[in-house]
Order: C-alpha cells, then structure tokens, then sequence
C-alpha cells in the first residue's frame, strides 16, 4: 500500500466491511469521550450558570483563570493527570493509570474549562437582558441561574456537542495516561497516529474518515440546532406580536 488510492480504497472496504478491530477502537473512543463529556457537562453546566450570576470580589480574576485554561495543551493535561496517578503521585493508590478511568478522568479535565466558559458567557449574555427582571421578582442566583439557562437550552446544547467535539479529536493526554494498549486504551486518535508511524495506512485513513464523519455530524447537529434556535425566537416574537 504505497499510494493514497491503494490506502484509501483499503480504508474504504474496512468501514463498508465492518472490521472488528476498526470498530472496537471507534466504540471505545465513543464511550470514553461521551462518558467524559456527560460528567464535565453536568458540572460545567451548574458552575458556568452560578458564575455569570454571581457576582463577589474575585469574580473578575477566576473568569481569566478560567480564560487562561481553555488554552492549556492537552499533553499539559495529560502530564498532570499522570503525575496524580502514577505510582508515587497522591492517587496512585487508585490504579487507573494506563486505564479507562484514566482518559476519562482526562478528559474531564479538558472539557470542564470549555463548558464552565461557555456557559458563563451565554448565561451571563441572557442575565443582561433578563436578569433583573427576574431580581425584581425574587429570584435569588440559583433560580435566575436555572430560568436563564432553561431559556437559553438551545445555546447550551450546542455548547454540550462543542464539549463532546472537543474530546472526541484529543490526543494528547488521553496517549499519555491510556498508553494506547491495544484492545484496552486504544481510541481513534491515538490509533491513527501509531498506525501511521507503524506504516499501516489504511487503517490509519479508516479511523480518520470516520473521526472525520463524527466531527462533520457535530458541526451539522450545532448548525441544525442553532437555526432551530433561531426559528423558535423568531416563533416566540410572531406570537407576541399578535
């Protein structure tokens, strides 16, 4: 398999042929990324909705803090997650390192930043427009916090496949703590890269259409829901205005 038709024709008949292999690797990614993305999500959510209504002295400091780790490479995340599980680290009592939990535990880390932000911004965006008519009728933080994230549901949802696109295409720290073992720590990621240093192209091109189609999925499920989004608001004002 020297040329990129000879891979991509190879590649092809792997998906259309239903590899096992291939499949194991594209399920294990799935559920590692979806379990990772569900648990930072749900706290993501809870503490992105509480900081765009609260407000205290280090309000303004935590916010760039929190700016500051969307920008951490996840090889950073990786290295520290390692360092915690290893052996001598604090957690090496656990035993997750070069496991499961590990990557998922990762990837938490790495999609916690991403969703608390984001959250923040569309709830703190909607508690400008409505928050102190709500503070007029009082509502206290954690009920304006949950009513303007129930009005905005749609934005959030699109930050819920944002945060799960986010897991999905990582590499780096889910290498360092799983180990890429075959049939254990394995993901589309990290296999793509090891098949490709190994030489065994089509698979490697395989798992890539694939991590390709999920990411395309995403990106046309947040244009589907934001266009849903708008013609819900557009719905809501018609029917106002009559």
């Amino acid at each position: 398999m020297n040329t990129f038709q000879e891979s991509l024709a190879r590649a092809l008949q792997l998906v259309a042929g239903g590899d096992a292999a291939l499949f194991a690797i594209v399920t294990r990614s799935l559920a590692v990324s979806g379990l990772a993305c569900l648990l930072a999500c749900v706290f993501g959510l809870v503490l992105g909705g509480w900081l765009a209504v609260s407000r205290f002295p280090a309000r303004a400091a935590v916010v760039t803090v929190l700016n500051t780790f969307l920008a951490v490479p996840s090889v950073v995340v990786g290295l520290v997650v390692y360092l915690l599980l290893s052996r001598s680290g604090p957690f090496g009592f656990l035993g997750w390192l070069f496991s499961f939990k590990a990557m998922v535990l990762a990837q938490v880390l790495l999609v916690l930043p991403v969703c608390v932000a984001l959250t923040r911004q569309v709830v703190e965006d909607a508690e400008r427009a409505n928050g102190e008519q709500l503070q007029s009728l009082g509502a206290g933080v954690g009920l304006r916090s949950l009513l303007l994230a129930f009005d905005e549901r749609y934005a959030l949802l699109t930050v819920l496949l944002a945060c799960f696109g986010r897991a999905i295409s990582e590499v780096g720290a889910v290498m360092i703590v799983g180990g890429n073992i075959e049939g254990f720590t394995r993901v589309m990621t990290t296999a793509i890269a090891l098949e490709t240093s190994k030489g065994d192209l089509p698979l490697a091109l395989a798992l890539g259409l694939i991590l390709l189609a999920v990411v395309l999925g995403l990106n046309a499920a947040i244009a589907l829901v934001t266009r849903w989004r708008g013609a819900h608001a557009e719905g809501v004002v018609l029917a106002g205005a009559s």
